[in-house]
């Protein structure tokens, strides 16, 4: 414990570095902070500032994780919603942990130092390592004092959010009900009957298109789209390339390798701290000199980082830094660094944390011989020599369609390709060439909206592949006009006559079944009934015919009871002959607390959600 308060109070609790925070990662921990005072403000909320950096951070984290659901297609992506939705968790969680305040819900600095100690990713042999420690705190970008001030606030988040999600009433009855219609089983029968014949002579006037259309408008908005013609080009369409590599051009790939694997080289750092915390400014400047002259005189660095250094990470490790980045100590720091030949020590430079003596040396590195990268080089100046032919070809195809502002001079200039054409192509539809990211924003882009109808310049695809695009007609979202949704309208009058003919021909079996025995109704009947099997809930049955089954009352012992769901071109007839409501009682205990942890998570949740409203009602937002 008492190294881990060394570690916050020394040079290392004052290391900043200009990344963006990520979230912790530490105890479960998901809150969203900047290192330090915003330059402007998003939002006020009770006087208390978010800033735009923690807009800006969260809406990136939101858009990440709603890439992963549109597999990486952000054409597909509510921009405003995600940042909406950023600033109003922000918003809730400014709101929650103000109220976490008022009511002294906190950790003191010792337990938090306590806790922190105690993770297991910070210890070694047991104990609490300094050097774990602090690369932890220069992976996420952050000083020992904000580390503790965002574990304060996040536990007490934690604290106060776990008293509603995890501590919400429910009552067995609850839990009994639920069981209940979850597990009820029921014994259905089945009938189809197909609308074919009855949409026949059905018949739709104009007046009643109309009619429908404007009373049922907001059902016939739709998104914008296009229609385009497009044509792809691919490499297996474009002549072979002469690939044919030469000595000269495989030594010169080597040449270019070796200088590149020199550059990605990084150094081994060492320094020795001379820390101005306990000494001015003058005294740490003559002991730095001092050191500097002893090494001079032929004390090694490590015996002087050893006896010298304040840096109580690496004086230990002959002065060595682990893992050493650009950035943590300062510009100066940096450009000695880099000014610095191997195994040469620098004059005393200062930065915040004091003055430092640095040594660099060069990191060995083993280069494989020019025989052994000969192959790989061969393959490498031939899948670039293939490449730049696509590409040159691809280059003289671009200027001949967009001066002739046509797609077929590609066709005729190349065999096997041909233009196609896609009619009411939307953000979402997948299609195999146009859902690429990169052409969809040649689809929808303002010009586009605004009457652009020119053929597109060449769009490189993810496989490698070209296409080139032109947009015929664009359709701007909105509600359809009458004569666009005409068609639709129809078919739906149609679809809607013929169900209710097809009703009106067994109704009178469906009224027989309220007051006779089944038996004796499907005899006489002409509804062909199937026995379709006993279910439950959420079993596999279609949305239309499972909200039919479990809509109708228990029937009485001998009895059916019957209804019917429409589905398209078909009228199902629904008959349920037995509901088993005793199921639930066979579930086990653990069962049916699990069962009890779920609603409880979900009533839980429905509660912060209102209490956050609550708070949000009652506060000043600005």
């Amino acid at each position: 414990m008492e190294s881990f308060r060394k570690v916050i109070k020394g040079w290392l609790g004052k290391v900043l570095l200009i990344l963006f925070l990520t979230p912790l990662a530490l105890v479960g921990i998901e809150g969203y902070f900047s290192g330090g005072k915003s330059e402007d403000s998003a939002k006020l909320v009770n006087g208390q500032e978010i800033s735009k950096k923690e807009l800006e951070t969260l809406t990136k984290t939101f858009k990440e994780q709603y890439l992963a659901y549109a597999k990486g297609d952000e054409t597909l992506l509510n921009q405003s919603y995600i940042q909406n939705k950023a600033m109003d968790s922000l918003v809730a969680r400014t709101l929650l942990l103000q109220q976490a305040e008022k009511l002294g819900i906190s950790l003191s600095d010792a337990q938090i130092e306590q806790m922190v100690a105690q993770q297991p990713s910070f210890q070694e042999n047991g104990k609490f390592s300094e050097s774990l420690y602090a690369n932890y705190l220069r992976s996420v970008g952050m000083t020992s004092q904000a580390l503790i001030a965002n574990l304060r606030q996040d536990h007490a988040l934690k604290m106060l959010t776990s008293t509603f999600v995890d501590y919400a009433l429910v009552s067995k009855l609850d839990i009994q009900q639920i069981a209940n219609l979850q597990t009820e089983q029921r014994t259905l029968h089945l009938a189809s009957i197909k609308l074919d014949e009855y949409k026949k002579n059905i018949k739709v006037t104009p007046q009643e298109i109309a009619t429908y259309y404007d009373k049922h408008k907001n059902s016939f908005k739709q998104v914008a789209s296009v229609d385009v013609d497009y044509v792809v080009l691919t490499p297996a369409n474009v002549a072979p390339a002469n690939t044919q590599v030469t000595d000269a051009e495989l030594q010169q790939a080597y040449i270019a390798f070796v200088d590149a694997q020199q550059k990605n080289i990084q150094p081994l750092v060492k320094h020795i701290l001379i820390s101005a915390d306990t000494r001015s400014d003058a005294e740490a400047k003559k002991l730095a000199d001092d050191v500097a002259a002893k090494i001079k005189a032929g004390m090694t660095f490590a015996q002087a980082a050893a006896q010298y250094s304040d840096d109580t990470e690496s004086k230990a490790k002959g002065g060595v830094i682990e893992a050493y980045q650009k950035g943590v100590f300062g510009d100066a720091f940096d450009q000695a660094v880099a000014a610095l030949k191997s195994a040469q020590v620098s004059a005393p430079i200062k930065t915040q944390y004091g003055y430092h003596l640095i040594e660099t040396q060069a990191a060995a590195i083993q280069l494989p011989s020019f025989e052994a990268e000969k192959p790989r080089l061969m393959a490498e100046l031939q899948k670039s020599k293939s490449a730049n032919a696509f590409s040159d070809t691809v280059n003289s195809l671009n200027e001949l369609v967009v001066s002739s502002d046509a797609l077929d001079v590609v066709a005729q200039e190349v065999k096997g390709v041909a233009v196609q054409s896609v009619k009411g192509m939307t953000l979402s539809t997948q299609h195999a060439v146009l859902s690429d990211a990169n052409v969809k924003v040649k689809l929808f882009n303002e010009d586009v909206k605004n009457g652009d109808r020119n053929a597109s310049s060449s769009i490189q695809l993810g496989n490698g592949d070209t296409v080139w695009v032109k947009v015929r007609n664009y359709h701007a979202a909105g509600v359809q006009s009458l004569a666009e949704a005409t068609p639709r309208i129809k078919a739906k009058l149609i679809e809607q006559k013929a169900i209710d003919a097809a009703k009106a021909k067994i109704q009178a079996s469906l009224n027989n079944f309220k007051s006779q025995p089944a038996a004796t109704v499907v005899a006489q009947s002409k509804i062909a009934f199937e026995s379709a099997g006993v279910f439950t809930r959420s079993q596999g049955l279609k949305r239309e015919v499972e909200r039919a089954a479990f809509s109708v009352p228990a029937p009485k012992a001998g009895m059916w009871s019957v209804t019917t769901a429409s589905l398209p071109n078909e009228l199902v007839v629904v008959a349920v002959s037995n509901v088993n409501k005793t199921t639930s009682s066979a579930l086990t205990d653990e069962q049916l607390n699990e069962l009890s942890k779920l609603y409880q998570q979900l009533r839980g949740q429905q509660e912060l959600d209102d209490y956050t409203q609550y708070l949000k009602s009652n506060a000043k937002i600005k």
